[in-house]
């Protein structure tokens, strides 16, 4: 599928690796307007590059459209196409940024992965593509750190 044939309304497989997948981008209908979209991924599933094990992240994007914005199957096709791809939580994380930034060319946007602990350790990644704007409004994440049962 190339990405002028939108998944959005068709049966769509999911991709078979992130770099295949394609990002679906919709016009924005307000681009004379600096709103922020939250995407939140909950249950985003990836694999360790070394030990192939399963790992898990809470994912929250925010961004601030200028002309596109991406279309939510689309971004679900995405994400499900990490689940048997291996990449360190860093990689991962600023690859979603940077795939989005690429194919919507927003006004702004940031990322936060919120790993589940790997070897005990919780890793947490952010990653932005400059100041936020100064007129929007831009609420926390909202995903508490890490507590374990302790």
């Amino acid at each position: 599928m190339s990405p002028d044939q939108p998944v959005l309304g068709r049966p769509a497989e999911i991709p078979a690796t992130p770099e295949t997948a394609i990002l679906d981008r919709v016009p924005n209908p307000h681009p004379d307007v600096d709103y922020l979209t939250r995407f939140a991924i909950p249950e985003f599933t990836a694999l360790c590059p070394i030990t192939g094990q399963p790992d898990f992240a809470h994912l929250v994007i925010d961004y601030v459209a200028d002309q596109w914005l991406v279309e939510s199957k689309s971004l679900k096709l995405f994400m499900y196409s990490f689940r048997n791809h291996g990449s360190f939580h860093e990689a991962t994380t600023v690859m979603i940024g940077k795939r989005l930034v690429e194919r919507l060319e927003p006004r702004w946007l940031r990322i936060g992965g919120y790993w589940y602990p790997r070897g005990g350790i919780p890793i947490d990644v952010f990653w932005q593509t400059g100041a936020p704007l100064e007129n929007i409004w831009l609420p926390d994440q909202g995903v508490a750190p890490y507590r374990g049962r302790g």
